[in-house]
């Protein structure tokens, strides 16, 4: 199954509205996120299914393959999902804004 993708430039360019998911672990998530994602952690989506009724949603993790398989699962589950090529990694190297739990 092919499973569509996306720059973060040109996610980023769609604004803060799209439903985004980033299927990060609990400490990655913590340390830095795009402002406006949500979390659902790779090993707790298919409990989170209901998290992926966006049209489409797109799905982030830190460089592309756990969203990637996050997409497949939630795909194969009739739902209409992009992957967010290149992750965090490449969203940080864009220079986009993200937002952090951790302080000093």
């Amino acid at each position: 199954m092919a499973i569509e993708e996306i720059s973060v430039a040109d996610l980023k360019a769609l604004g803060p509205s799209v439903r985004l998911i980033d299927v990060r672990e609990d400490h990655e998530w913590a340390e830095a996120r795009v402002p406006y994602a949500s979390h659902v952690a790779l090993g707790t989506v298919p409990d989170h299914l209901d998290q992926f009724d966006g049209s489409p949603t797109y799905v982030i993790c830190k460089a592309g393959g756990r969203s990637h398989r996050a997409c497949e699962f939630a795909a194969a589950n009739g739902h209409e999902v992009v992957n967010v090529a290149g992750g965090m990694l490449a969203w940080h190297d864009a220079g986009f804004e993200i937002v952090s739990d951790v302080h000093g």
